[in-house]
């Protein structure tokens, strides 16, 4: 089925449309504060509607193979940069543009307004994340990587105080020495294989031999730190929870977002160039991430039963989560990834709904009194209830509590919510990975540490839950506004309506999943994408038009 020529330009807007946003507020003054709002509002909206529609055509016929690609100043691959979308980039868009919209919703009432060119910052944010999504490059990968980052330096030090400078020099100073690995890596692939463009490299690869080849491993192991610094691997994640405890609650919910970025590069490139069919580099990195993953998931269980503070607790989750994904893509089996997709959505979007959630329920607690809940606790002292006089509980109250518990369930895993449907398919992928296969003793050792970590996320979950609405006595109803009880209800909705759709939801993510592991499909698309005739940098041959 063709398509009109101007919808395969879709493919080029959540990079343009952030980018012209930006720029176009840059000049304003925070005097046009509403102003600046609006045009970032609409275009998290247009960025919405964008990723809908690229979903759509990627699952639709529209495309023959699923995959579209954009030819950036119509030169053909693998000379010119490649844009491309498929089922797994269409997902992540929707993915970073619902996450956006809650993140942009709930600064309007605070968080936009107590320093300078937010909404510029977080226009190139989402360029920089979008970007990330949709390249076919690894020196544009490199680049959106880069813009991303510089726009989370000013995110993460807006509305600026001392914890806050500090966690932002140490994320600036781990970020920029990954920058180094990243581009050192990118030079050492290219020394060995002569080309960036991914399908090229994935053409290439299979015929290397000898030093060529253990200057790509070389080259893709330096360039892999740079991924797992943002994926938070242990021990490379060590300054997550500092940074996500400090940050503003938007700009916390977005970092939760960038750990994905890392994990999506990871996905993307692993199951394209290390395929079956890589030759003497086939499977290179496995283990390591599977074992990697491991180690980053019982590190990030361990600093859950040990800490106390909330923003650090939802740090770990985060480890916890970047661990469970890496894994799945270090086990290299379809299934696994599947469910493993499943498990990315709805972790994100609670991780996200709890960021968003901590300061409100900071407005319920007081120090004096998370003093004498530890206390009491220490010393075994008993507190007889008072008996109930029929005192209805506060909306507000009623709202934190089952936010908190929403959260909770799904962070921790637990029914009935998306983060037990995921972990059960993520059990029931490892225990019947193949028809003949006995389970391994990583299948094992794998699901130990989720059981491990889903029971560290209940014993701390429920320790700060304890403490902040049973043991501080008396609390007065906190004062919440639309804008901040929307953004939480909104990602907590969607992953009840990930657990409700959970049948059609993992349709979709086992057709990306096989396009995955199918790289051979993947490349021939890209590879054999036509330039427009006619047209200036495009071939003189007789072509088809785009999208025919």
């Amino acid at each position: 089925m063709s398509l009109p020529s101007w919808m395969q330009h879709l493919i080029l807007v959540p990079v343009l449309l952030p980018l012209l946003c930006g720029a176009l507020l840059l000049p304003l003054n925070e005097s046009h504060h509403r102003l600046k709002y609006g045009v970032n509002f609409a275009s998290v909206l247009g960025l919405l509607a964008t990723a809908l529609v690229l979903m759509g055509m990627a699952d639709g016929e529209q495309w023959p193979t699923g995959i579209g690609v954009y030819l950036a100043a119509n030169w053909a691959a693998p000379f010119g940069i490649a844009l491309v979308a498929d089922r797994l980039a269409a997902l992540m868009l929707l993915l970073a543009a619902v996450l956006a919209l809650a993140a942009l919703v709930y600064s309007a009432q605070r968080w936009s307004r107590v320093g300078v060119h937010f909404h510029s910052l977080f226009q190139f944010l989402l360029m920089g994340v979008n970007g990330a999504f949709l390249t076919h490059d690894l020196f544009n990968l490199f680049v959106f990587f880069e813009v991303m980052l510089a726009a989370s330096y000013g995110l993460l030090l807006h509305g600026y105080n001392t914890t806050r400078i500090r966690a932002g020099l140490q994320y600036i100073a781990v970020n920029l020495a990954a920058s180094l690995f990243f581009l050192i890596g990118t030079a050492l692939i290219y020394a060995s294989t002569g080309t960036l463009n991914m399908a090229d490299l994935a053409v290439r690869v299979p015929a290397l031999t000898g030093t060529d080849v253990v200057l790509l491993e070389v080259g893709v192991a330096v360039l892999a730190i740079a991924f797992l610094v943002k994926s938070a691997m242990w021990p490379l994640g060590f300054w997550l929870p500092t940074t996500y405890a400090a940050a503003s609650p938007p700009v916390a919910a977005m970092l939760v977002l960038m750990t994905k970025v890392g994990a999506y590069a990871i996905l993307r490139l692993w199951l394209l160039l290390f395929s079956d069919e890589a030759g003497a580099a086939a499977g290179f990195g496995y283990e390591a991430l599977l074992w990697g993953g491991m180690a980053t998931i019982l590190f990030g269980a361990a600093g859950l039963l040990a800490s106390e503070v909330p923003g650090r607790l939802a740090g770990y989750g985060a480890i916890v989560s970047s661990g469970t994904l890496l894994a799945v893509v270090g086990y290299g089996q379809p299934a696994l990834v599947t469910a493993g997709l499943y498990y990315l959505l709805g972790s994100t979007m609670a991780m996200a709904a709890f960021m968003l959630l901590i300061e409100l329920i900071e407005r319920i607690r007081s120090p004096g009194a998370a003093l004498l809940a530890v206390t009491m606790e220490a010393f075994a002292i008993e507190e007889k209830p008072d008996e109930p006089v029929g005192v209805g509980i506060p909306g507000a109250l009623a709202f934190l509590g089952l936010a908190f518990a929403g959260c909770a369930l799904i962070i921790a895993g637990l029914p009935p919510l998306s983060g037990f449907v995921a972990k059960f398919g993520l059990f029931h992928a490892l225990l019947n990975w193949g028809p003949d296969a006995a389970v391994t003793p990583y299948s094992w050792a794998l699901m130990g540490l989720i059981l491990f970590s889903g029971l560290a996320a209940i014993i701390a979950l429920m320790r700060f839950g304890v403490r902040t609405f049973w043991a501080a006595g008396a609390v007065m109803p906190p004062r919440l506004q639309p804008t901040e009880v929307l953004p939480v209800g909104l990602l907590l909705l969607l992953c009840v309506g990930l657990t409700v759709a959970a049948g059609p939801v993992f349709g979709y993510l086992e057709r990306t999943s096989a396009d995955l592991h199918r790289p051979g499909q993947y490349i021939d698309s890209v590879l054999s994408a036509p330039v427009v005739p006619g047209v200036a940098g495009g071939r003189a041959a007789n072509v088809p038009e785009v999208g025919q």
